[in-house]
């Protein structure tokens, strides 16, 4: 088949309020170059940082969050994007009284063992 239609992405476990379903990555398709996902993040929700070994571009498509990189604090709200390099120290956050939804591409895909979190 040439086309892989993703009617049912994978929900990520999470403890933390956040939603994230990946439709393209190494859980929910086995693509290791690339990953693809959809993500909500709730109200004062903040991660560590951490320090991949992989590209990131992330596209707000509602709300806001902040985004930390080396050390520089960058606020990305609705229509706009951010690419963070891999290598970078991140940190994502949503600080803000209301959710921030958006996409992430990272390439190669994400994986919990190449995210370095802190």
């Amino acid at each position: 088949m040439n086309y892989h239609h993703q009617t049912a992405p994978f929900v990520v476990p999470t403890t933390d309020g956040k939603l994230i379903e990946e439709h393209f990555g190494r859980v929910a398709t086995g693509h290791e170059g690339i990953s693809i996902a959809h993500m909500i993040a709730p109200a004062n929700w903040s991660e560590p940082h951490q320090n991949p070994d992989f590209d990131e571009w992330t596209l707000v498509s509602r709300g806001r969050k902040l985004i930390e990189v080396d050390g520089q604090v960058i606020e990305v709200s609705a229509g706009q994007s951010i690419l963070v390099k891999k290598g970078s120290r991140v940190r994502y956050s949503n600080p803000f009284a209301e959710e921030c939804e958006y996409w992430s591409v990272c390439l190669p895909a994400f994986s919990v063992d190449t995210v370095n979190r802190e």
